[in-house]
């Protein structure tokens, strides 16, 4: 990737720039691309300030796009255009950047070799019928998912298929790479994937039900006496008894995310290669802090934004370094991370 590629890819998430700069060489590239073009679909399927008609029509384009390299020159002139008029509107000066190359970063698909170029592909068709799914799920005012198959299905349609997606490359590029099959490398990234993703929703939930979006399940909500509106609500005023209803359906939610979490640290440890393991680790690491910090925090949690402070990421790293990251010492930190008192 070029500099002004990997600005863009930094400016975007820092994090994940870090992880794919501690992969190696020959995964780096399909990897950046993919989340890159995943990123661009997402920032359009999240600015609510903007009209939905305009935002379908937009990913609907970049879908084609990244499906069709062959599109045509008048699919593209209009996607270009819809692409600068859309990245004019951003406030993120990172995502604006991000949207105004897209028409560069497209055709880094094509640098790519044919099988790599069919797994992007294949990973971004479903996160973009996640994303679409999204749009025309949470309209104008409040809306929630309804079922818990229903959350299963959208965290593996944005993050399930991209723990598949790593464990293909991976699979590809690095024979010998895991010492579990490839069947169970393949599940358990599913897991690893579903489980950040849940954390991601847990995490972002007070503004989420801002902007009108409630991943907690309507049905599960009724269980504990609650609907998605009181739950906005009292996510607005921080309102006490209905945090407090929310209690027990909280804490199995980052039951659930823990474990697959933990599902994600077994993925970590069955990775042979030094770099892979590394750049495998710092999400599940990052994540099992995180629960734990939520987990501090109770559902207050959804009045405010919690998140591992950056100088206990820097000690982090320096306690990994000092463990030449090995399977021992990242088990180690991620029960320690995870608030593990028998350490």
């Amino acid at each position: 990737m070029s500099p002004d590629q990997r600005r863009l890819l930094r400016g975007v998430s820092r994090s994940f720039d870090l992880s794919i700069r501690l992969l190696p060489n020959v995964l780096q590239a399909p990897v950046a691309i993919g989340y890159l073009l995943a990123r661009a679909t997402d920032t359009v399927a999240d600015t609510t300030a903007l009209p939905l008609a305009e935002r379908q029509v937009l990913l609907a384009l970049m879908t084609q796009a990244i499906a069709a390299p062959d599109m045509s020159k008048e699919h593209h002139s209009e996607l270009a255009r819809l692409t600068q008029s859309f990245a004019a509107q951003q406030t993120d000066p990172h995502e604006r950047a991000l949207m105004q190359a897209l028409p560069q970063c497209l055709p880094l698909l094509l640098t790519l070799s044919t099988k790599d170029q069919a797994s992007v592909r294949q990973v971004l068709s479903h996160i973009t019928r996640g994303q679409l799914l999204d749009m025309a799920r949470f309209g104008p005012g409040l809306h929630a998912l309804q079922t818990e198959a229903e959350l299963a299905d959208y965290t593996w349609l944005v993050a399930g298929c991209v723990g598949e997606f790593w464990t293909e490359l991976c699979g590809r590029h690095l024979p010998g790479y895991a010492r579990l099959p490839q069947e169970d490398m393949m599940r358990i990234g599913r897991q690893y994937g579903m489980g950040l993703q849940r954390l991601n929703i847990v995490r972002d939930a007070g503004a989420d039900l801002a902007a009108g979006r409630c991943y907690w399940p309507a049905k599960t909500l009724a269980t504990a006496g609650l609907t998605p509106a009181l739950l906005a609500e009292a996510a607005q005023s921080g309102r006490a008894d209905t945090l407090q209803a929310l209690a027990p359906l909280y804490n199995q939610w980052l039951d659930h995310t823990q474990s697959q979490l933990a599902d994600g640290m077994r993925y970590t440890l069955a990775l042979k290669p030094l770099r892979l393991r590394l750049a495998s680790a710092l999400p599940a690491l990052i994540g099992a802090r995180t629960v734990t910090l939520l987990r501090q925090a109770g559902p207050l949690a959804l009045t405010r934004r919690v998140k591992m402070p950056r100088h206990e990421m820097r000690g982090l790293m320096g306690r990994i370094a000092l463990g030449l990251a090995s399977p021992a010492v990242l088990d180690k930190q991620f029960r320690r991370l995870s608030g593990d008192t028998r350490l």
